[in-house]
Formats: structure tokens, C-alpha cells, sequence
């Protein structure tokens, strides 16, 4: 269903609904951000999938609708609205979000790419807007406030730096950041972490790699850590099976078994870890496509040169043994066998992203590893 909002001048709003059209919306941030020396062009094959419900299992649970901005014959933005119906509703009601927001810098266009969102939103009985997400929580989320002179790491996301101030034209307020931390890993660690990790691992808890034999097993356990641990976290909405087994199927030609590390405690699967090589270093220059020689460029970046930087996106610990004293080192012992493998395998750059602002547990165990702030992404809201 489209919805008409007051158009300024000769812009027009277009629903996205064809493969066509789709495509039109991925390339328009390409194009907005093409002078920018730190923006990297996804891969155009991987956006589209993330956008289709055929390919992307959080269609299952959520509605969708996306719009391109287009003045005199050219694409001048895009956005997307959302409902996930697996996020609990809040003090606030009815929350419905906002995502792949991207434009040129003018206010005409942010206010009308929001207005047709909100009026998504409220003809389905949300009370508040909250974005942006792209799509879901669990994959990118926040606008870049801060950090703009390096290159995002793998599904991390990079705006251009008049962004902010336009949404909050729109009558957006902040929410929640987000932060990514970055550390050298040959860089010494504190004597405190030094001597924790001296003492050896308690009794009873092991550390292991990633089985790739039992591949769908391993990620299905990962699940149900993610879902456990990170249940009491601001704004949580699970994890299916179906968008971990999906998201694991897309990375299984990426993900090191020597860089994806589980905790077990008396034999059961306590907690784990997530390195993931920084993909963006291997598909920066392809301008988003495999073809024709793309492939073989993205190969033998990631197989033979070797990216140097790489990303935690996850870890985790089970509720119930987080509080304990076993559990409560599992994190260190998890990061610092991380840290070794990826130093062993040549990676000089970590980046841990993203955590919350105030998820003090996560942000004192990154500092402690010796990592700084050095980007954040806020999360806006608004009434409806």
C-alpha cells in the first residue's frame, strides 16, 4: 500500500517492489557515498538477499516496506520501515522501526522519506519509531555519529557525517548509542588481566574450537547462547534458528574454525566466541560485484594476501553461569584465546562491536583487553 505525503517541488516517493527497483535502492547509497574515502560498497548479490524474503528468514516474523526518493528522473534516497512482531512491546506501546535510511543532504528529501515511514508505521498501530535498523537488531543498527575517518568493518555500517543532524530535523531524539571498540592485539596487556590469566582456567571449564563437522549443531548451540545471554539486554528481540542458520550459511567460506572458540563448564556448552575477518578489506574496490573477476580478487584477498583487521561481533555466556565465578573469567580466558589465535594467524587490528553504552560488564572486559572507543552509532526515537 503506498501513502501520500505532501511532496516539495518534483520529489516523488516510489515504493520499492520489483527486483528492479530493488536494485535501485541498494545502489543509491553507493552512489550518495561514492566520494566518501572510507565508504566500502557492499557486495550488491549479499544486499539483495538481505532484502528479499525469499532469502532472508527475518521476513518470517516481520513486515517490510521500503521507498525510494527520486527527483528529476534520479534515485535521491531511500528508506525502510519496519515491525518485527518477535519485539515486546514497551512503556512506550507499539514500537515500529526505521532502516536503510540514506540521502542527499537536503531536508526536503529526509522529510519526506520520514513522513512515509511514520505513516507506514501508524496505519499499523505504532505509537514510536525507533531506527535505524538494517533490518533487525541483531544485524546492523545505529547511524555513525562519530568515528567518520576510518572504514567500517564487516556488517558495520558508515554514514556521511550531516546524517544526524537531518534525522534529528525530523524531531528524533537519541535512544541508546552503540559503540565499536578497536585494539591493537600485539599491544601488552594490563598486569591485572596478565595475572588473571596466569592462574589457568577453573576447574572443570574448557575451551574448544569451532567443529566444522558438526557445523549446523555448532551454530544452533551458538544460538541458544546468544538468545540466553543476551535476553536482558535493552531492546532484545531473539534470534531464530532460521536467521542464524542463514547467517551461518553465508559466512561458513569465512568463518575460521581456530577463530570461533566455545566454553564448556562440566562438559555443557557455556559460552562462545566469534572472530570474523574484516570481509570489507577483501571487497573494498570491487564496486560491489563479483563479476567478472571479482571472484577471483575476493579469493585470493581472503585466502593468499589475507585481510589484517577482524571483528567480534559475538560472544556470549548462559545467565546461569555468568554470575558465578567459574563463569565470570570464561570472557577473559574466550578473548585472550581469540587475541592469540588471531595473532598467530597474522590479524594486528580487533575491532568488538557493537555494545551497548551502558552495558558496563561488556565495556570493562573490552577496556581491560586494552581496546578503545572509537566509533559510535546512535539509535533514535520518536513519537508517533
Amino acid at each position: 500500500m503506498a501513502f501520500e505525503t505532501p511532496q516539495p517541488s518534483d520529489l516523488t516517493l516510489t515504493p520499492v517492489r520489483s527486483t528492479a527497483e530493488l536494485r535501485r535502492f541498494i545502489e543509491v547509497a553507493n552512489r550518495l557515498n561514492a566520494k566518501d574515502p572510507n565508504w566500502v560498497t557492499p557486495l550488491i548479490y549479499e544486499r539483495m538477499a538481505a532484502l528479499t524474503p525469499k532469502t532472508n528468514p527475518f521476513f518470517e516474523h516481520a513486515e517490510v516496506h521500503l521507498w525510494l526518493a527520486v527527483r528529476g528522473g534520479r534515485d535521491v534516497g531511500r528508506i525502510s520501515a519496519q515491525i518485527d512482531h518477535l519485539a515486546t512491546e514497551t512503556g512506550a506501546g507499539k514500537t515500529g522501526n526505521f532502516g536503510m535510511i540514506a540521502s542527499e543532504d537536503d531536508a526536503e528529501v529526509f522529510s519526506a522519506l520520514f513522513g512515509a515511514a511514520e505513516a507506514w508505521l501508524r496505519s499499523r498501530g505504532c505509537t514510536r519509531a525507533l531506527g535505524p535498523f538494517n533490518l533487525s537488531i541483531n544485524e546492523e543498527v545505529g547511524l555513525l555519529v562519530d568515528g567518520f575517518d576510518s572504514k567500517p568493518m564487516v556488517m558495520m555500517g558508515h554514514d556521511p557525517r550531516y546524517a544526524a543532524a537531518r534525522v534529528e530535523e525530523q524531531g528524533y531524539r537519541k535512544a541508546k548509542d552503540v559503540y565499536a571498540y578497536v585494539c591493537d592485539p600485539r599491544a601488552a596487556l594490563p598486569d591485572a588481566i596478565v595475572r588473571r590469566l596466569k592462574r589457568g582456567l577453573p576447574k572443570g571449564v574448557t575451551l574448544r574450537q569451532l567443529d566444522m563437522s558438526r557445523y549446523d549443531e555448532e551454530v544452533k548451540a551458538l544460538t541458544e547462547i546468544l538468545n540466553d545471554a543476551w535476553s536482558n539486554n535493552w531492546g532484545f528481540v531473539p534470534t531464530t534458528e532460521a536467521e542464524t542458520a542463514q547467517l551461518g550459511k553465508a559466512l561458513k567460506d569465512v568463518i575460521d574454525k581456530r577463530l570461533t572458540l566455545f566454553a564448556e563448564i562440566d562438559g555443557e556448552v557455556a559460552g562462545f566466541i566469534v572472530l570474523l575477518p574484516n570481509v570489507n578489506e577483501a571487497i573494498e574496490g570491487l564496486n560491489g560485484k563479483l563479476l567478472p573477476f571479482g571472484w577471483v580478487k575476493l579469493l585470493w584477498r581472503l585466502k593468499v594476501k589475507r585481510v589484517k583487521s577482524i571483528r567480534i561481533p559475538l560472544m556470549g555466556v548462559k545467565r546461569k553461569f555468568a554470575e558465578t565465578l567459574r563463569g565470570q573469567v570464561v570472557p577473559f580466558h574466550l578473548m585472550n584465546a581469540g587475541r592469540d589465535a588471531g595473532l598467530a594467524l597474522g590479524y594486528a587490528r580487533f575491532e568488538f562491536s557493537w555494545i551497548l553504552e551502558d552495558n558496563m560488564p561488556m565495556r570493562r572486559i573490552s577496556e581491560a583487553m586494552g581496546a578503545r572507543i572509537y566509533k559510535t552509532y546512535r539509535l533514535y526515537e520518536k513519537a508517533l
